[in-house]
């Protein structure tokens, strides 16, 4: 039966990814601005017959509605156009950044449950204390502040006044590291290259605290408003009345239950780390795809713009599903 409704849902979420699609290809045409003027300005003196020749291979010389249908006949065939600007698929320059962007978003997620799941539990336990105010004033901060700020900020303490940490890229230039996966510490790993993976992680601290940490600032604030509620539950008082220890009753008791509306956050959370780390990638200079599809917006690249926009959609549907799945686990009486 659940096998029978994720199928469902996945049904449900083509049209959804295909609808996304109609409306950033209605955006990117509606918005000033023509990439073929953009390209021939950078160019320099072109004839007139080499312009026409352009808009009559991307079809830009159509009507708009020509342009959807042939934009939706490439979608469901699989196929997302060739970049108009760098002339290769737009799926090639996709797998091409996405590791980098799923690496920074993974680790980026680590960072925030890591710090954010303990504080919430711990200021709950604790509430009203001295700890819990502390906490809960840097998650009230973590929420309302910058991420650009936090990462030029972080740049000037660990890179330019400490030294510590690289300010830019993926890694070192002067270590050389055998791609397999694309994911730099894994491919670091996997071919025993330890020089790599001490370069990889140093250039991934500073990217994922600052895409991680309005994150986890919202899943600390969730959780403990979570525990505070749960805690408060018969089954939690008649556990601590059976002198169950204390470590017992948060952990198997109380948490699993806390973490079902926390869950939620953290899907979307996710979803967030994934698609909308474009300002973490421009700051750091990640070749993700953040930083890809900004640099395509400016010179109007429709086909790689409304490529990585249906990634990122794809990318926020499979988190709904994942959260979805993980409640029939941590609450069996939940049904999707």
């Amino acid at each position: 039966m659940q096998l029978a409704r994720i199928i469902e849902r996945i049904l449900i979420a083509i049209p959804v990814i295909i609808g996304i699609g109609i409306i950033i290809f209605l955006i990117m045409r509606l918005t000033p601005g023509d990439p073929i003027d953009i390209m021939m300005g950078q160019a320099g003196h072109v004839s007139e017959r080499e312009v026409e020749l352009l808009r009559e291979q991307w079809h830009l010389d159509e009507s708009l509605g020509v342009q959807l249908g042939y934009f939706l006949k490439d979608l469901v065939q699989g196929d997302m156009g060739t970049s108009f600007t760098k002339g290769r698929p737009v799926w090639d320059l996709i797998k091409q950044a996405l590791p980098a962007t799923v690496e920074l978003a993974f680790f980026g997620a680590f960072f925030a449950l890591l710090v954010a799941i303990p504080i919430g539990v711990i200021s709950a336990v604790k509430q009203n204390s001295l700890i819990d105010k502390i906490s809960m004033a840097g998650a009230f901060f973590g929420i309302c502040m910058p991420i650009f700020w936090l990462g030029i900020l972080l740049i000037i303490i660990f890179s330019i006044n400490l030294g510590w940490l690289p300010t830019y890229g993926r890694i070192s230039y002067d270590v050389n590291l055998q791609q397999v996966t694309g994911f730099y510490v894994l491919d670091s790993i996997i071919t025993g290259n330890w020089p790599a993976l001490v370069s990889a992680i140093k250039h991934l601290i500073m990217p994922s605290i600052t895409l991680g940490f309005p994150m986890a600032a919202i899943v600390a604030r969730v959780m403990r408003s979570s525990m505070l509620e749960v805690l408060r539950n018969d089954y939690v008082v008649m556990a601590r009345a059976k002198g169950l220890r204390e470590y017992t009753v948060i952990v198997k008791h109380a948490m699993r239950n806390a973490m079902i509306p926390t869950v939620t956050v953290i899907g979307l959370e996710v979803g967030m780390l994934l698609g909308g780390n474009m300002i973490v990638e421009t700051v750091f200079s990640w070749p993700g795809l953040g930083r890809l599809v900004v640099s395509s917006i400016f010179v109007r690249d429709y086909p790689l713009v409304q490529g990585v926009v249906i990634i990122y959609a794809f990318t926020f549907v499979a988190a709904n599903l994942i959260v979805d799945i993980l409640y029939t686990y941590l609450n069996p009486k939940i049904s999707m």
